[in-house]
């Protein structure tokens, strides 16, 4: 893809990864170092983090779905400007259509403001259910967030508790 600049400093489309039927889709914002090399979402710490925290759900990373608002990584792990999002978001959209998850966790702001189309701050909006679709979406920080803040943990485990829940209440 060349659509937009991202392309210049990519070595890697990063698409996405997982269950191509998950009930359950984990969207971020964007690859980093490591997974523009790898060329799979959430490989590095960050990653390494969400996978801890899947497990502590009591699922595989293998019974989710992980993408990212954008599929290139952007300079200096910068966040995405506008631009780059409006035109990579078509293909997360096909992503959500073709998945059909039951359930979406926006990790941080950017996958939480691009997808819903809102400015609300993920610090305001993070546990409380919102809808996309007709699919629960919940907001909650990135793992990025955690490493560099690790007292928000907390909040993130009492917002994956609520995840976890209705999957239980609904099996």
């Amino acid at each position: 893809c060349k659509r937009c600049r991202l392309c210049e400093g990519r070595k890697t489309i990063v698409f996405g990864v997982g269950n191509p039927k998950a009930e359950l889709m984990f969207i971020g914002e964007g690859p980093g170092r490591d997974e523009d090399i790898q060329g799979e979402p959430f490989v590095g710490r960050a990653g390494q983090l969400l996978t801890k925290i899947i497990e502590a759900m009591g699922m595989k990373r293998s019974d989710v779905y992980i993408g990212n608002i954008v599929k290139c990584r952007p300079p200096e792990n910068r966040a995405p400007l506008p631009d780059e999002i409006e035109t990579c978001i078509p293909f997360l959209h096909q992503q959500i259509d073709s998945i059909k998850p039951k359930v979406i966790v926006c990790l941080g702001a950017v996958a939480y403001q691009a997808l819903l189309k809102t400015e609300q701050s993920i610090s305001r909006m993070r546990g409380q259910w919102q809808e996309y679709k007709g699919i629960k979406i919940m907001p909650t920080y990135h793992p990025a967030y955690l490493l560099r803040n690790p007292e928000a943990k907390k909040s993130v485990w009492e917002d994956m508790k609520k995840v976890r829940d209705l999957f239980q209440t609904s099996a």
